[in-house]
Formats: structure tokens, C-alpha cells, sequence
């Protein structure tokens, strides 16, 4: 039995035919993105809009369509920016984020505040600030990384924490690079540039440089960090499914007093030997119902890149369930 179709009108009286064909978008892709993402159908004629889906996919869109409109007189609508509208309002709020009226985690950077864009996202951020020991676990693209880097931001900039702890397993892709030239530092900054890059975006190039100089910024190799103990810290590792179980023990074994913590990694990217298991999918089996540690699922639809960066997850997640479904 089909489910019901509901229809809702929507109009954008008062636009000027440029604003309109910002709102739309060349032969309105932004308009179709929405009706791809959400699964509904958006019908324009003129200055009038009319969505039709199911009630719930209706809903969601109408209040994408509603902050579309609202932008296109302000900026110019291009794919990227449709896409986080879709992420941010196409999605309905999770239940305890309705029971608190709505309210939401903002993250403060020098460069501006940083909202959650979809349920996981903001479960994350909140879960960032609440506990001691976050993991953020998906694929990627969904803002892993990103968020807890904003979040170490404002944790230094509020002055909770004194120093920012930045550590990667320097395991390559299933590449082997041999010997890199350098100092310590240069031979591990290619593995750590995600961070770098969102450090740079939220704090200046030269606030950046300046405080790795002060060693306020600290870049540490995982391999390093045995027998360290990180007070009023806020510690990240990164790729941490390339972790051995006995790094990522060690590496939890670091956190001082007034620290904070979070791990990021994709399980389904593991660039471990095939007979070495991950630490971080053994912490998640070890470290489920601990009190003061948190986890955060992520999945294809919190996807924040390119919308084929989506699709393309959601392609190879159905062909692991296939292969597993044929292993069983």
C-alpha cells in the first residue's frame, strides 16, 4: 500500500526574476537536489511552489526550501551550499533536541559560530562538550574531524583547555612511501594535514604557526605518546581505525586532568595488515556503556562533501552488506 501523498504550497512573492533563478539554479538543479535527497516533488510555476511527498519528507523540505529562499538574497545558491541547507533542515531533530525546546550546541571559532548540520552532527558537538571521552565513527566527509577540531578551537579560546594535542597513526593508505626527509614535524605534517587545514580555516595561517612555535599546538605521533600524561589538554587522534588495540589502550591511558578527548575514525577504511585488528574497533566493543565515554555513529546522509561523495559511500555500504550476506 502506497503511503499518502500530501501537497504544500510555498510562495516566493516579492523575488525579481534574478533571485528567482538563484533560488532555482541553472535549469533549477537545486530545486531537483531537493527532490532527490528528500524524495519529493517540487513543482514551481512562477512565484509559486508546490511540494509533494509524504507528509514527514514534505515537511523537512518545505523548511529547506524556506531557508534556500531565504539565503538567495544574500548569496549566490551554488551546489555545495543547497547541499548543507538539505543537511541542516532536511532532516528532522533528534527527540532529546525537541524535549529541550530545540536548542542546539554552537561551536565559537575566531571565524565565526559552528552548527551541527543534521541529528548525528549535533548529537556529536553536544557530546563533545558533555563528556570527558567522545568517538565519532563514519565515513567520510561527515565533519568528524572538522567538528572536533572546532571544538579544541573553542575549548582554547575559552580557556578550559591550555594546549591542543593534534595525533595521527602515521600508517599510509595502502601505500608504502619509505623514507620521508625532514625533521620530525615534516615527516609527519602530510598525515595530519585534515587537522592542519581546519586549524588554518578556523584560527589564521600565522595564530596557527605562532602557537605550534609556543607548542600550543602540539603535533604528536601516536608511536610517541607512551608514558605522557596530557593535563588540561584537549587531545585528538584522528584515523584511529589505524590503530593496533594496544595503541589505542595506551593512547586512552593519556588523558590527565581537565583533559577532553575525542577519536575519529572509519572502521570500513582500515589500512592495518589483514591479521592485526583495530584499536578502534575493539574500543567500541570494550568501551560501550563506560560512563564518561560517548559514541557517535555517523552514516552516508551525514555526508557534508559532494553529493556523489554520498551516493558513493551508499554504494559501497551496500556492497559490504552484500559480501557479508554472502559470508554468512
Amino acid at each position: 500500500m502506497n503511503a499518502q501523498v500530501e501537497s504544500r504550497e510555498f510562495s516566493l512573492a516579492g523575488a525579481d526574476n534574478s533571485r528567482l533563478a538563484n533560488f532555482a539554479g541553472p535549469t533549477e538543479q537545486n530545486l531537483r537536489h531537493v527532490e532527490e535527497r528528500l524524495g519529493v516533488e517540487v513543482r514551481r510555476r512562477g512565484h509559486d511552489l508546490q511540494v509533494l511527498g509524504p507528509a514527514a519528507a514534505v515537511t523537512n523540505a518545505t523548511a529547506v526550501l524556506a531557508r534556500m529562499y531565504e539565503l538567495s538574497a544574500q548569496e549566490t545558491l551554488s551546489p555545495d551550499r543547497v547541499h548543507l541547507c538539505v543537511q541542516e533542515f532536511g532532516f528532522p531533530r533528534a527527540v532529546t533536541e525537541q524535549a529541550t525546546g530545540g536548542s542546539e550546541t554552537v561551536v565559537h571559532t575566531q571565524r565565526g559560530g559552528i552548527r551541527g548540520r543534521g541529528p548525528n552532527q549535533r548529537q556529536y558537538l553536544d557530546q563533545i562538550r558533555v563528556h570527558d571521552l567522545t568517538f565519532g565513527i563514519g565515513p567520510a566527509g561527515t565533519g568528524k574531524t572538522y567538528l572536533a577540531v572546532a571544538s579544541a578551537v573553542e575549548a582554547l579560546h575559552s580557556g578550559s583547555v591550555r594546549r591542543i594535542v593534534l595525533v595521527r597513526p602515521a600508517v599510509e593508505a595502502g601505500e608504502r612511501l619509505g623514507f620521508l626527509p625532514g625533521d620530525m614535524a615534516q615527516k609527519v605534517d602530510p598525515y595530519l594535514r585534515p587537522m592542519y587545514d581546519a586549524l588554518y580555516e578556523m584560527m589564521g595561517f600565522d595564530r596557527v604557526a605562532r602557537n605550534i612555535e609556543r607548542q600550543v599546538i602540539e603535533v604528536a605521533p601516536l608511536a610517541f605518546m607512551r608514558g605522557r600524561s596530557l593535563n588540561d589538554s584537549f587531545i585528538i587522534l584522528d584515523e584511529a581505525q589505524n590503530t593496533s588495540v594496544e595503541q589505542m589502550k595506551m593512547f586512552l591511558t593519556r588523558l590527565g586532568f581537565g583533559s577532553k578527548a575525542v577519536v575519529t575514525g572509519d572502521i570500513t577504511q582500515v589500512d592495518l595488515p589483514r591479521q592485526q585488528r583495530s584499536g578502534l574497533r575493539h574500543a567500541i566493543e570494550v568501551l560501550r556503556g563506560v560512563d564518561g565515554v560517548a559514541f557517535t555513529f555517523f552514516n552516508a546522509l551525514d555526508v557534508v562533501r559532494h553529493p556523489l561523495v554520498q551516493r558513493i559511500v551508499q554504494a559501497y555500504e551496500r556492497n559490504s552488506d552484500a559480501d557479508d550476506a554472502r559470508d554468512r
